[in-house]
């Protein structure tokens, strides 16, 4: 398990020292990860992302001081090269989409076994996501997608996953946003917008919106 031949790198932030050592213990059986620094909330977390520059961060959300969403949204912005999957008891949905939104690429709960951790942190540092079936489950519930079923043929040589894509666009999401709901890199995100503005002959989001609607893609 590796990115371009290196030990992936890997923070842990949690408030309970049972679940760090729990976790630190899990993390040190498996091949090609290393765990660099631990952390007892967000600000901590913060810190050594800027001390150690680790690949991947695993978070809690409820955290002393700075919670792991806005921890999670500062080592985004700060530390781009470092991502963040999320490592909770909790899966309510303002906490899902809070995370996500912030830049996590992966969401796990607490009972994730060493293959589920193992899974998640290889897809986020070759740029995937890796998030639970429910949580998959929640986020479609979240975008009413029922509403706008389109059952013939797409236009303009389209494919299944562009329209999907011009959708999700239509709806306001940004391509951080679309690769959450869609389970995807926001580098395969920006493919399929790019093969949707080509295909349509659109020139940027606000085209895209209106060709969605009148070509009948969305109600």
């Amino acid at each position: 398990m590796t990115r371009d031949s290196r030990t992936i790198r890997v923070v842990i932030a949690d408030d309970q020292r049972l679940v760090r050592d729990g976790l630190q213990m899990m993390l040190s059986m498996l091949d090609g990860v290393q765990v660099v620094a631990i952390a007892a909330d967000g600000d901590e977390a913060i810190a050594a992302a800027a001390a150690h520059d680790p690949d991947v961060v695993l978070m809690d959300l409820r955290m002393p001081r700075t919670d792991g969403v806005t921890a999670t949204r500062r080592i985004r912005t700060e530390f781009p090269r470092t991502e963040v999957v999320v490592l909770t008891t909790f899966a309510e949905d303002t906490e899902i989409f809070g995370a996500l939104r912030a830049g996590a690429r992966g969401y796990l709960t607490k009972d994730a076994s060493a293959e589920d951790i193992a899974r998640a942190l290889e897809r986020v540092v070759r740029g995937g996501a890796d998030l639970t079936p429910d949580v998959q489950r929640r986020l479609l519930e979240h975008l009413p997608l029922s509403a706008d079923v389109f059952d013939g043929e797409a236009p303009d040589g389209l494919t299944e996953r562009e329209v999907d894509v011009l959708r999700l666009v239509a709806r306001g999401l940004s391509n951080t946003d679309i690769a959450a709901a869609l389970v995807l890199s926001q580098a395969t995100v920006k493919t399929h917008i790019n093969h949707v503005f080509a295909k349509t002959g659109v020139r940027d989001r606000a085209q895209a919106v209106a060709y969605a609607y009148r070509r009948g893609l969305m109600s």
